[in-house]
This record gives structure tokens, sequence and C-alpha cells, in this order.
């Protein structure tokens, strides 16, 4: 049993190696690396011809910093543990689900749907379950110290969007496993919707105002996202969680959007005394005296 699953993690360190080359190296349209660095170019274009903000330097404070969390949260995690972790998981849980018999938890099978049908369903169910997650990081004090790393940025742009601790990244895919993978969706569909989702979170972070309208009760955006980062929020643990869709934010009530918020002060009490570096901020949420 200890060989299967030191191979597992081997094969797992040996394949991701070779799939960051291949991203890396070999430019196509589903190609993750590159649609990172397109998507991310695309709205720094935005932010410098059309910014929000005029008075904010077009490379803004922790420009850098954003820059490295969005390539060590995408690829270096991975690379580094999280690929190798996770696969000893998966195999762990499903053994021991088979100890019980279950070979299998979808629950749902929706393969003869049309695709657009499948993708929508995924899109909104996954949107739900990160809405509902979000909700945590910020209510449940343990995994808000985690989740103020994100909230450290002080000056908002498109690589803000993926600011955040690695942990953030385990509570996610732990609390949505299960529920997506009792839906029999396909690995193609999964990559589809998240680059959707990424290229809608780059939107909602970056330096610019799209003409939003009537779509506003059903996508997220800078003008009303800008108010989730707010240093001063109403008595609350914080509003507008949505992710991609504002649409839960208006049905549950956690809507929070009195004007266009455009030069507000951002982060949290005490942002000032956060720390500004990478290494620190890894550390930060596990000193005994955080929060």
């Amino acid at each position: 049993m200890f060989d299967r699953y030191f191979d597992i993690i081997v094969d797992s360190y040996v394949d991701y190696a070779n799939y960051l080359w291949e991203e890396a190296t070999h430019p196509h349209p589903s190609n993750y690396f590159f649609w990172l660095l397109g998507v991310s170019l695309l709205f720094f274009l935005f932010e410098i011809v059309a910014p929000w903000r005029k008075g904010q330097a077009r490379i803004r404070k922790d420009f850098w910093l954003d820059g490295f969390y969005m390539f060590f949260n995408f690829f270096l995690f991975s690379l580094v543990i999280y690929n190798a972790a996770s696969d000893v998981v998966v195999n762990l849980f499903n053994d021991l689900l088979a100890q019980f018999g279950i070979r299998n938890l979808v629950a749902i099978e929706i393969e003869s749907w049309p695709a657009w049908m499948q993708l929508l369903t995924l899109f909104v169910i996954r949107d739900f379950i990160h809405w509902n997650v979000h909700r945590l990081l910020h209510r449940v004090p343990r995994l808000w110290e985690f989740h103020k790393v994100h909230h450290s940025v002080l000056q908002m742009g498109f690589a803000a969007h993926l600011r955040f601790h690695w942990m953030e990244t385990i509570v996610y895919r732990v609390i949505e496993y299960i529920p997506l993978a009792m839906i029999g969706f396909g690995i193609q569909e999964f990559f589809a919707v998240h680059l959707v989702a990424l290229t809608i979170g780059h939107i909602n972070h970056a330096n610019f105002r799209p003409p939003i309208g009537p779509l506003r009760y059903i996508f997220n955006s800078p003008q009303m996202h800008i108010w989730h980062h707010a240093k001063e929020l109403p008595a609350r643990k914080g509003a507008n969680y949505g992710l991609s869709l504002s649409v839960w934010d208006w049905i549950f009530r956690t809507v929070h959007w009195p004007h266009s918020g455009r030069d507000i002060p951002l982060g949290f009490p005490q942002v000032d005394e956060y720390p500004n570096h990478f290494l620190s901020q890894m550390v930060m949420p596990f000193r005994e005296d955080a929060g």
C-alpha cells in the first residue's frame, strides 16, 4: 500500500513538471499558461487605456507582488506540493469509499445533455458553492486569517484577483469536491468553466469600469466588487461575496453598494500593520497572535 502511494507522489511530480514545461513551450488554444498571460495583458491594456481610478499609477502599489502570486498560486504551488498531495488524498478517499462498496460518486448523469447546458449547470453550481465558501472565509475567524492576504490589497488591479493564501485553494477544493464529483462533469467542462471564471475574476479586480447596466443583478463587476474590498464596512462580516455571479448576493441580501466607490480606501482595519512581502504573508496566518 505504501509503495502504491509513493508511486502516486512520484508520478504526480513528474507529470506536473512535464505539464508545466509543455504549457510554457507549446502555445495552443487550450494552453492555460498562455491564457492566463493573455487575459492578464488584455486587462492591463484596459487599465492603461481607460482607467477607472485615473489617479492610480499604471504600475500600481504591489503590482509585481500580485504578479508573482498569479504564477505561484496557479503553477508553482501545484508543482511544490499541491498536485501530489491532492492526488494522494483523492486516491485515499476513493480507497475508503471502495471499502463500503462505492466505486463511483456520480449520482447525476448529464452526459446526454447538450454541451451548453452542461457548461451552464457547472458554472452556476460551482459559483454558488464558491459564494458560500467565500462567506465562510469571512465569517470563520480562523479562515479569515488566511483570507486577509487577499484583502491586504490597497490599490485594485487585475492581478489582485490572484493574491491569496494557498490555504484558500485547499479550502475551496475540499468543500467543492464531493458535490461536483456527484455530477458527471468531464475535465474539459471543468477547464472551460474555470477559464470563464478566471476572466470574470480579472474583470472584477481590474482598474476599469465596464458598462454593466441591468446585468449588475446577474454578474459581479469592478463597481460592485470594490465594496467587497472596502476598508470600512457596515457592522457585519463583509458583503458582495459573489465571485462571478452577483445574483446570490441579491437573493440572500448581502449586497452593499451605496455609491460608485471608485476612490474608497481598501483593506481592513489595521491593514497598515499587515506584512507586505510574500513570505511574511504566507506565515502570518499561522502565528499564534494572528487576529
